[in-house]
């Protein structure tokens, strides 16, 4: 049977225990269907990057599925009924990834360098004014006196 990795993003209206028994009876009729869900991660009440269907927030939950052809269309067609599901994504993958996901994996952040940290300060790598080579500290030409105009 071929592997699947499944998204779907439920409305910020309702609470997470909805979006859990959402998520629930999803996973029931991959089951029903003769597939074998590998993994499930709730991945909480996430901002969207652009408002959809007047949310600017939804639950997002991840499936990871074995199963046949036909399941993944009526999953689709049960999510495209739902009013609570307002966005979805089905992709079929090579094989099972496993472990947590990455959106899971870097959820403390204290892992993660701060913005900035790998860079210079702001003017530590030039010249102060007045310490470098500036247009009034270059010596003229052939010896030549510099002349101001």
């Amino acid at each position: 049977m071929p592997y699947y990795e499944s998204v779907f993003i439920a409305r910020q209206d309702i609470s997470a225990a909805q979006a859990e028994a959402l998520a629930d009876g999803y996973a029931k009729l991959i089951e029903e269907q003769g597939g074998r869900i590998a993994r499930r991660e709730h991945w909480g009440l996430r901002s969207l990057s652009y408002r959809i269907a007047k949310n600017r927030k939804g639950h997002y939950v991840l499936f990871n599925f074995e199963a046949p052809a036909g399941t993944v269309s009526e999953l689709e067609r049960q999510m495209r009924i739902s009013e609570d599901v307002i966005r979805y994504m089905t992709l079929r993958t090579e094989t099972l990834e496993e472990g947590p996901s990455v959106m899971t994996h870097g959820r403390s952040g204290a892992d993660r360098p701060r913005r900035g940290d790998d860079r210079p300060r702001r003017g530590d790598d030039r010249p102060r004014r007045g310490e470098g080579e500036g247009p009034r500290d270059k010596a003229p030409a052939n010896g030549e006196e510099g002349t101001q105009t």
